[in-house]
């Protein structure tokens, strides 16, 4: 496991270069479901927050089982995040986090009755961190494959979450 510290950093820096992450869900059916959602909320401290439409598939499948899990990647690395996740019609939370790219999905802009957050609370994150450009990182793949050595890429942890 991670030093609590230096994971929650790394967590943070991957999260806060990401503007889009995959949300996991058990569908209806018992199978998983993803689908891209845009990030809310860029400074992580243990929540992770996205718009969507309620009622919706996502809405009930959250309500019937509320295990997500949500993964995002950037030019620095990869992450991925278990949690609970929970639906919400705080107005003032809508209002803290709404933008005018979030008007674009509610045809009656933040006060449209089917605007509603889902509102992850995270349990644990994996990530993998990229210390090294992409072209050392290629070299070192490269290289691994030359050698039979396993290649660096990186740091891996796991983080428990508060």
């Amino acid at each position: 496991m991670a030093d609590e510290q230096d994971g929650m950093k790394a967590v943070q820096e991957i999260l806060g270069k990401a503007d889009i992450a995959n949300l996991t869900t058990v569908g209806l059916d018992g199978k998983l479901v993803s689908r891209p959602l845009a990030l809310q909320a860029k400074d992580f401290d243990g929540d992770l927050w996205f718009f969507t439409e309620d009622p919706s598939p996502k809405a009930d499948e959250i309500r019937a089982n509320p295990q997500v899990n949500v993964t995002a990647n950037t030019g620095k690395g990869y992450i991925s995040i278990a949690g609970t996740a929970t639906l919400t019609k705080d107005q003032a939370k809508i209002d803290e986090l709404w933008s005018p790219a979030v008007s674009a999905w509610f045809e009656d802009g933040r006060d449209d009755p089917a605007v509603a957050l889902i509102h992850v609370d995270a349990d644990t994150a994996e990530y993998w961190y990229m210390d090294a450009p992409r072209v050392v990182s290629a070299v070192q793949m490269v290289k691994g494959l030359v050698t039979g050595s396993k290649p660096s890429s990186g740091k891996n942890d796991v983080v428990d979450l508060p």
